[in-house]
């Protein structure tokens, strides 16, 4: 049945809409906040950028190991179906499951990112530690209304995001121009390193530069979508990763030139520092503002998406029926999307920090990551004994690239482990806690068809 379904699928997207996708997939809100996180981090402008660099060029090897995963096995949503094709429908459960928990972690780390612009304009009065949590929680409840209503209404909330956002870069990276930098030499946070701090340094930076490259994986589920795949996708990848780098590293060039490393790592609102530079105390609040309706656009995204994958784990049979059920008017997945919104406030209430809410989704994210591009080696020893489908785009450099990305994930890991064991080993309890509650839930499952039959 899924074959005949993937059959229908027609190719339709050419180079350029390809680009825009993993442009768009990559280019979220955190390169609005991670970039304050990443200096703090550094200590000093070198090792800032290059992790930055470091960050583009694994990005761009990830990129093409999982275009040749989505190739080799083109299906909608294949990000999700390469684990039970690859591995087992119980490890497909455990690492979707920590999936579902990183993308409430990373919806909540950028609400509370929304939440630090606008507290300063719409609270100016009340303390920090009781306006972010306030705003964020309200938000958030407000978004699950707005998709309670409809897709028809959310998706008009949606308009212009975009826009929104590369407006907003172009005028970041035109600070440059407008902007006498006179703090650019303040460079120092910590005045000496030795050799094996600033690795250490290098190292604690993947934690967040890797959220903010974070995206590009889901290329492989455009596979069957794409005329002539192994040409298109890697140079629709080329063209998305080289926007990407020369974005970041201007934006990230006009931070340290406009605020100074120092005003850089102490920021945790940088858009609007800039723009009360560029333009004064009114548009301050105005990019504030601004800021704020365009991460809130991001979280109202994420109440859109993951529902379905509540969905797709439901249509194989390893979630209840009731993750399948959406209101026909409305076209919305209510149940669903209260779990999911739920586990945001249940994040919000536990983690309040952007910081820890950043390590705990870097923890889940590198699991998954690690485990889904290790599916090359599996899907090319299949095909050594089945034969090589047709028309597939094949990785340059293999297995050293896909290797190379591994391990630099797994250096992502042991950071987070290092910076936040607690993290770490409650990430990994959770992990675990996936096995027998695949199995808990098979065997409800199968009890409940049973007794119906």
């Amino acid at each position: 049945m899924e074959k005949n379904q993937q059959d229908k699928i027609k190719p339709q997207l050419k180079t350029f809409d390809l680009t825009m996708i993993v442009a768009g997939l990559v280019i979220g809100m955190g390169i609005f906040r991670v970039p304050a996180e990443v200096a703090l981090k550094a200590g000093i402008p070198l090792i800032f950028f290059l992790a930055w660099i470091t960050g583009a060029i694994v990005s761009f090897i990830g990129a093409l190991t999982f275009a040749e995963i989505g190739s080799r096995y083109p299906v909608a949503g294949g990000f999700y179906k390469i684990f039970s094709h690859c591995y087992h429908p119980c490890f497909a459960f455990m690492v979707n499951w920590i999936i579902v928990i990183s993308n409430a972690g990373a919806t909540a780390g950028v609400a509370i990112m929304g939440a630090e612009y606008i507290a300063p304009v719409l609270l100016p009065g009340m303390a920090h530690g009781t306006a972010i949590p306030l705003i964020t929680v309200t938000s958030t409840i407000i978004l699950y209304i707005i998709n309670m209503i409809g897709i028809r209404v959310s998706a008009k909330f949606l308009n212009g995001l975009m826009l929104i956002k590369l407006g907003m870069l172009v005028l970041l990276i035109s600070a440059v121009f407008f902007v006498r930098g006179d703090h650019a030499q303040e460079v120092a946070i910590v005045q000496q390193h030795s050799t094996s701090e600033m690795f250490k340094a290098f190292a604690m930076c993947f934690i967040p530069v890797f959220f903010a490259y974070g995206g590009y994986q889901q290329t492989m589920n455009f596979g069957n979508d794409i005329p002539n795949a192994n040409k298109t996708m890697p140079r629709a990848i080329f063209y998305g990763i080289t926007i990407i780098l020369l974005v970041y590293l201007l934006v990230n060039y006009s931070y340290y030139k406009v605020l100074g490393f120092s005003g850089l790592a102490h920021s945790t609102t940088l858009a609007s520092d800039i723009m009360g530079l560029m333009f004064g105390s009114i548009a301050f609040k105005v990019v504030s503002v601004v800021m704020f309706l365009s991460v809130m656009a991001y979280v109202n995204v994420s109440l859109m998406s993951n529902p379905r994958i509540y969905f797709a784990m439901a249509e194989d049979n390893i979630l209840p029926p009731i993750f399948k059920r959406f209101n026909h008017k409305t076209q919305v997945q209510e149940f669903s999307l209260t779990i999911f919104c739920s586990f945001i406030l249940i994040t919000l209430f536990f983690i309040s920090s952007f910081q820890k809410i950043l390590e705990h989704v870097m923890f889940f994210d590198s699991i998954s990551l690690i485990t889904a591009a290790a599916a090359i080696f599996i899907l090319r020893y299949r095909a050594q004994k089945d034969g090589e489908p047709k028309n597939i785009f094949k990785i340059k450099g293999y297995p050293v690239l896909p290797a190379i990305f591994i391990l630099v994930y797994l250096a992502v890991n042991i950071s987070v482990f290092y910076a936040n064991p607690q993290a770490a080993i409650s990430g990994f309890i959770l992990f675990i806690l996936g096995f027998p509650l695949y199995y808990l839930v098979k065997y409800a499952l199968s009890k409940k068809t049973n007794q119906t039959t």
